[in-house]
């Protein structure tokens, strides 16, 4: 269990250790969001780390986008990006549904040049499916919008997870 204490108090390194995953495969936002210390309370750290990434970058924005998994790939990914992918029934894929998504996975990136970033807690593969399918129509700017909604929340599941205690 970690503290807003021990957060407060951690070195750059300590606390990018103990948040950096939070944001998938881009400690970057930690290290940043250090600097800005202390944090009133888990929703104060996660308001930091949100202003750090809105306040980025496009080319880091995109490229937290691309640190992110496709959603039903069978490749190497974090371990928070599993356990997420697999309650969400996407580890249990039949032989057409994996087709299928990652057939619509691979038309997403090549008009947009990201993966797909959907917060799947609470979804079905058939909703990820629908939901993929829809966004396909989107223009650019309005899909780096919604993508970056979605690392946030994203985000936010994985922080309030922690259980981080406010003392």
């Amino acid at each position: 269990m970690v503290t807003l204490t021990q957060l407060n108090g951690a070195t750059k390194q300590e606390f990018t250790e103990m948040v950096g995953w939070v944001f998938e495969h881009s400690p970057w936002v930690a290290e940043r969001a250090w600097a800005r210390r202390p944090f009133r309370s888990v929703d104060h750290l996660f308001a930091v780390m949100a202003d750090v990434v809105k306040g980025s970058t496009r080319d880091d924005k995109l490229a937290l986008f691309r640190a992110h998994p496709d959603l039903g790939a069978r490749a190497r990914m974090s371990s928070a990006s599993l356990s997420e992918q697999h309650r969400a029934g996407l580890q249990q894929l039949s032989f057409a549904e994996y087709h299928l998504l990652t057939r619509l996975n691979r038309a997403y990136r090549d008009k947009f040049g990201f993966p797909f970033i959907l917060a799947v807690r609470d979804r079905t593969p058939r909703e990820i499916q629908k939901a993929l399918e829809q966004r396909l129509a989107a223009t650019q700017e309005e899909e780096e919008q919604r993508a970056l909604a979605e690392v946030l929340l994203i985000a936010w599941f994985r922080l309030r997870d922690m259980g981080i205690e406010e003392r």
